[in-house]
């Protein structure tokens, strides 16, 4: 009722009503209330900024286990906002949400894990992770899977694949100026191969 009040779905907009309504199932417990209550403290339009409250009520909803609200407070955690910077404790919420397969942690936790940030590094796992976060349509990941694979660092080089995610990438909008330059370079036989596998993988989806 909250979502629809806020929205002026199926009658007017009345955001003090849906705040309200957001802060009653928050309390009881729903962690969807506690995170969307916790947008609205952050985005500060409906309620006045408060990035403190939005940490406490994404802490609620993280605990509670809701993926999103994970990944949102990993990346409080990872910059500072609300919280104290702690590294570790923002890795250990990204792998909780990347393990529930929210497609914006599995990247974030990949990158840690590939630098070592916050956790110890495991390229091959990261590189795993890229792939699947590749394959459920994730154009960042598409991006730093084609450059890992070009490059053969963490992974056994393959140019073929890898020039394939950097075009299926290239038409989700994350293009790459360098990799474009690679991919002319790269012999007529390779690239017709790249451009055939980006093809075949847009086709089917």
């Amino acid at each position: 009722l909250a979502m629809l009040r806020i929205s002026g779905r199926g009658g007017s907009v009345d955001k003090g009503e849906a705040v309200k309504l957001m802060a009653s199932a928050a309390k009881l417990g729903e962690p969807k209330a506690a995170y969307n209550l916790a947008l609205l403290y952050l985005d500060g339009q409906t309620l006045p900024q408060d990035v403190k409250r939005s940490a406490e009520l994404l802490r609620q909803a993280a605990d509670a286990g809701l993926p999103e609200a994970q990944y949102a407070l990993a990346t409080f955690y990872k910059e500072g906002t609300g919280v104290a910077k702690d590294p570790e404790r923002a890795v250990r919420l990204l792998q909780a949400a990347s393990l529930a397969d929210n497609v914006d942690a599995e990247v974030e936790y990949a990158i840690a894990m590939f630098n070592g940030t916050g956790t110890p590094k495991n390229q091959p796992a990261a590189v795993a992770l890229l792939r699947k976060a590749s394959r459920q349509g994730s154009a960042i990941a598409q991006n730093r899977l084609a450059w890992v694979l070009i490059n053969g660092v963490g992974v056994s080089a393959d140019k073929v694949e890898g020039f394939k995610w950097h075009l299926v990438a290239k038409t989700a909008g994350k293009g790459d100026p360098e990799l474009d330059k690679q991919l002319s370079d790269l012999p007529a036989e390779d690239r017709a191969k790249a451009e055939a596998a980006a093809k075949k993988w847009l086709g089917s989806k």
